[in-house]
């Protein structure tokens, strides 16, 4: 998919409204745009993530999630078997398998969870504890944008993408924990009691 880009400034939006890759116009508020809007949130953070000093395998592997994003939100922007098809990415099984495996790979020699884990520790366990909390909400984003136009096509492979980027970021929290030394912080139920 070719991308060019003359003009920032279209002045097309300038009535609430703003253009999908179909060429059809919606509200800015429209549930589909929240959805798009959450999901690229979620690749700005990344760029800040891609800041800290993060473990090899995370830092290698968080420039392909952020493209996979663009490709997330160019499928969402264009219902499958629409116009310009052959020029729109789509999420597909292979990328979702991707994070399978980076998922697996991080968790490694972690130790099995005896409680649940409070966001913090190093800056990049930090950092991606702030990516999982807005990867589930553009997940839910997602979710309710399908719900709001049941007679449009999604595809499934991006509601399972997200739902594996929220896992994958949880447990690289833990991983760069553990190779900073200050592994887990767990949740001490009642504690301030």
């Amino acid at each position: 998919m070719a991308v060019r880009l003359d003009r920032i400034t279209t002045r097309t939006g300038d009535d609430g409204t703003t253009g999908l890759a179909d060429g059809s116009r919606v509200p800015k508020d429209h549930a589909l745009i929240q959805a798009i809007g959450a999901v690229d949130e979620v690749g700005c953070l990344l760029g800040m993530l891609r800041l800290q000093n993060l473990p090899e395998g995370i830092a290698s592997e968080v420039p392909r999630v952020q493209n996979d994003l663009f490709d997330l939100g160019a499928d969402l922007a264009s219902p499958p078997d629409g116009a310009h098809e052959d020029r729109i990415p789509r999420i597909s099984s292979s990328q979702v398998g991707r994070l399978d495996l980076a998922l697996a790979m991080a968790n490694v020699d972690l130790p099995p969870l005896s409680s649940f884990v409070l966001p913090g520790g190093s800056p990049g366990a930090s950092w991606l504890h702030l990516v999982r909390v807005c990867v589930r909400r553009a997940e839910r984003e997602v979710v309710g944008a399908i719900h709001a136009a049941p007679t449009r096509r999604f595809n499934p492979e991006i509601v399972r993408y997200l739902n594996r980027l929220s896992d994958l970021c949880f447990v690289w929290s833990r991983r760069c924990n553990a190779v900073d030394g200050r592994g887990d912080i767990l949740w001490s139920p009642g504690l301030t009691r």
